[in-house]
């Protein structure tokens, strides 16, 4: 798969192509990537999609902007597992927002990628699809329980706290994926050395205490517990972090890749008096983490 940082001023080739956020990937875009990728196919088009980085909510009111489902890098990463041969990344800033629709039809639609078929708002695009020299396939809804499938349903599974609501919109588990970096080791000295995994999410759209799958890249895969907060006990002003306790694992993580699959909610997080009191908290964590998985009480 190519990713391109914007979008040519002229185009080699024609492409296959849809338009949107993509964020998380869900049931609802998997079949539009679906789509995409068979129309591309049958046509000896590239399949290709356009996304936008910020999304446009973080540009214009941060403050109000929708938690991430995915970093770009994760969006990538599932955009390349479904199949797609190109993704345009087009920054969304002020020039960009102001656009005019005829303006971005045929400069950017057919100029910059020489769309033959594209998959998008039926409604805003159809007429200027004629004179534009593609053709114009409406969006179709994916519903779930009666309900249609968007990444606003995945965050209010999330925010509940219902995992398998969440997976089975998204069809995986939700999952965060970042570097293994180095921490304050707090968790060593306390008995549970956790793996810190820095994530580029803007915050998360969870939070508390998993079980969870770690998996490392090109490496194994492993259960754990993981803390998802901001660490009330530790610090009165921190910002999120993800820290793993991986089960029967010795090694060094620093530098690795990897992702954590959040399986199951165990609890909120929680601000205790002590080190000792939160210490003991994290004991019956671990202890309920490992019956979920089937494991010994201990290593």
């Amino acid at each position: 798969m190519r990713v391109f940082r914007g979008v040519p001023k002229r185009a080699i080739d024609s492409v296959a192509l849809t338009i949107g956020n993509f964020d998380g990937i869900h049931l609802g875009h998997q079949a539009m990537l679906t789509r995409l990728i068979e129309v591309a196919r049958a046509r000896g088009l590239p399949a290709a999609v356009m996304t936008f980085e910020p999304h446009p909510r973080e540009f214009f009111t941060p403050a109000a902007a929708p938690t991430r489902l995915t970093s770009l890098r994760e969006k990538l990463e599932l955009l390349l597992i479904a199949g797609i041969d190109r993704v345009y990344v087009c920054r969304f800033n002020r020039t960009f927002s102001q656009i005019a629709a005829d303006e971005f039809v045929t400069r950017i639609l057919r100029d910059g990628l020489a769309v033959k078929w594209l998959l998008g708002e039926y409604a805003l695009l159809q007429r200027h699809a004629p004179f534009a020299g593609f053709e114009l396939c409406a969006l179709e809804s994916v519903e779930s329980g009666g309900k249609r499938v968007s990444s606003t349903l995945v965050r209010e599974a999330l925010a509940a706290g219902d995992m398998d609501l969440a997976a089975s919109y998204l069809a995986r588990p939700y999952s965060i994926s970042g570097r293994v970096m180095h921490g304050d080791k707090i968790g060593r000295t306390l008995g549970f050395p956790t793996a810190n995994v820095r994530f580029r999410h803007n915050r998360p759209p969870v939070a508390g205490i998993f079980a969870v799958k770690f998996h490392v890249a090109d490496g194994p895969t492993l259960n754990g517990v993981a803390s998802l907060g901001t660490r009330p006990t530790v610090t009165a002003h921190g910002g999120f972090r993800l820290e793993v306790h991986v089960f029967n694992f010795s090694g060094d993580l620093y530098g690795r890749h990897v992702r954590v699959d959040f399986l199951m909610k165990l609890r909120d997080e929680a601000h205790y008096p002590d080190l000792e009191t939160m210490t003991a908290q994290i004991a019956r964590d671990a202890q309920d983490a490992r019956r979920f998985f089937d494991l010994p009480l201990r290593d």
